[in-house]
């Protein structure tokens, strides 16, 4: 067995839409990125790349590569698992945490967690998702971005 993590953080901004975990979220703004900035779904495939002892997504999917403008992250997700199964391993599982201080994320969390299992091929179980705020500190506090974590642990085929 082998164990990755992952982290992502993209700016707030207005006239994008929000979306984590493959869900879009009802808000004023969205993330900042050259694909849907899905900062929940780009920590998972981190995670999942390091655990493989791949590259990271920016080397996988570069950002000013044009094919990947505005692509949904669960498209990139399902690449990552083929990269993952390619390199002779199968995903386990998945812990993650959504950094945000708004809106309110729990609503959202079993829909993600839905997507992404469906999206990995795995069972519901083998998939967590968690939202966290930061407490009255720092840019996610301000309304300025949203951060992810995540762990995946992969073993061999």
């Amino acid at each position: 067995m082998r164990a990755g993590i992952g982290y992502d953080v993209h700016k707030l901004v207005t006239g994008r839409r929000l979306i984590l975990g493959g869900v879009e979220i009802p808000f004023a703004k969205g993330l900042s990125g050259h694909s849907d900035a899905d900062v929940l779904t780009h920590a998972i495939m981190d995670a999942l790349l390091g655990a493989a002892g791949l590259k990271d997504i920016g080397s996988q999917f570069p950002p000013d590569d044009p094919k990947y403008k505005d692509i949904s992250s669960l498209l990139l997700l399902d690449e990552v698992k083929k990269l993952v199964w390619d390199k002779g391993f199968v995903v386990v599982n998945i812990d993650a945490v959504i950094v945000a201080q708004q809106p309110k994320i729990s609503p959202y969390v079993e829909d993600m967690r839905r997507l992404i299992s469906r999206t990995l091929g795995i069972d519901l179980q083998q998939v967590m998702v968690k939202a966290t705020t930061t407490d009255g500190l720092g840019f996610v506090d301000r309304g300025e971005g949203m951060a992810a974590y995540a762990i995946a642990l992969v073993e061999e085929k």
